[in-house]
């Protein structure tokens, strides 16, 4: 067996939404915060996210999260966020598997039954709370980065759809975020290709009409990404959100409910006046899986309102796995092919 890469890494899902992560295996990787070591990847090292995300190693709806040193001396430790098409400055059911990972196979001591722990991600620091029992993370909570809404109720033309009444923004990433009832179509898995459809049109026509900048990281920009919003499905839930992640084709949904999206549909909701402080949200996905966000307090965030969100759900280990690259095989950086959302 010949290898001219291996790397190492703990497979893990987030509320059904799989979050890869690398444990060994990656080069040295420079910058001054966990922000310049994502562009540093993004430039140096981008072989990497696409070995490991793109066929035959992953799939579309995967993502995958490098384990790097923290920067800052308040974190135990750091990580990147890669995805099919971008590298998210935060990503909430990508914590939750990093999370798992670091605190289950003993990169990071685990304390029963509650673990609190700094993270490192791109888009700052994240503080987190792990319970805890018998080995296993029952559950992580995390206090997000503030997320605030750029614009209410604007609308756009989008080729196919025509006029569409939308939301912009912020939760860890830039959201287009619109109701799926002013297209007609059902919030669940069944309807992936017709979601992935409209999702990935608005995605494009809000990137060209309404595209916004982070008011305190120039480089961050978008949307990138969307989100379908409507009505709970099932007992105690708040609402129903479904997010299709760009891949460069297609589209593939987040099998989660999206950590970063509730936290940007919570912003919106509080800028309405329809969810307060210290007030649950409650939000399913396309599975049925829930994350449960809340509303700590309110700030501002380069002149806007914004609110400072925490999200909580629980993760699982499914496998560990040796990813190795033959020398000869005629694809280094796999491929994509568009029968599968690629």
């Amino acid at each position: 067996m010949r290898a001219s890469r291996l790397i190492t890494s703990v497979e893990v899902h987030a509320e059904g939404e799989p979050g890869r992560v690398i444990t060994g295996g990656l080069p040295p990787i420079p910058g001054n915060s966990v922000f310049e070591k994502m562009q540093w990847m993004a430039a140096e090292g981008d072989h990497i996210r696409k070995l490991m995300l793109r066929e035959p190693r992953g799939h579309p709806a995967l993502c995958c999260n490098a384990l790097v040193e923290p920067c800052d001396p308040r974190a135990d430790a750091g990580f990147i966020i890669m995805e099919q098409t971008e590298y998210p400055p935060m990503s909430g059911s990508n914590t939750i598997c990093v999370v798992t990972a670091l605190l289950e196979t003993g990169i990071l001591p685990m304390i029963e039954p509650v673990t609190e722990l700094v993270l490192e991600a791109p888009a700052g620091l994240i503080e987190v709370r792990a319970d805890c029992t018998g080995g296993k993370v029952t559950r992580v909570g995390f206090r997000n980065v503030p997320a605030f809404a750029v614009h209410l109720d604007a609308w756009i033309e989008v080729p196919g759809l025509g006029a569409a009444r939308v939301d912009i923004a912020w939760g860890g990433m830039f959201f287009v975020i619109a109701e799926a009832a002013q297209f007609g179509v059902e919030l669940s898995a069944g309807n992936a290709g017709e979601i992935m459809r409209i999702s990935e049109a608005l995605r494009r026509a809000a990137r060209e009409q309404l595209q916004v900048t982070h008011p305190e990281n120039a480089a961050i920009t978008g949307p990138t990404i969307s989100q379908l919003t409507g009505p709970a499905q099932g007992a105690g839930a708040s609402g129903r959100s479904v997010v299709t992640l760009a891949t460069g084709g297609a589209g593939a949904l987040d099998r989660s409910p999206c950590g970063t999206g509730t936290c940007a549909r919570m912003a919106c909701l509080h800028a309405r006046g329809l969810l307060e402080v210290g007030q649950d949200y409650v939000n399913e996905g396309p599975l049925g899986t829930r994350f449960t966000g809340r509303i700590e307090d309110v700030t501002q965030v380069g002149g806007f309102d914004a609110i400072v969100p925490s999200l909580s759900g629980q993760g699982w280990i499914y496998g560990l796995s040796q990813h190795l690259l033959d020398p000869d095989d005629p694809f280094p950086e796999g491929f994509a092919i568009g029968d599968f959302g690629g």
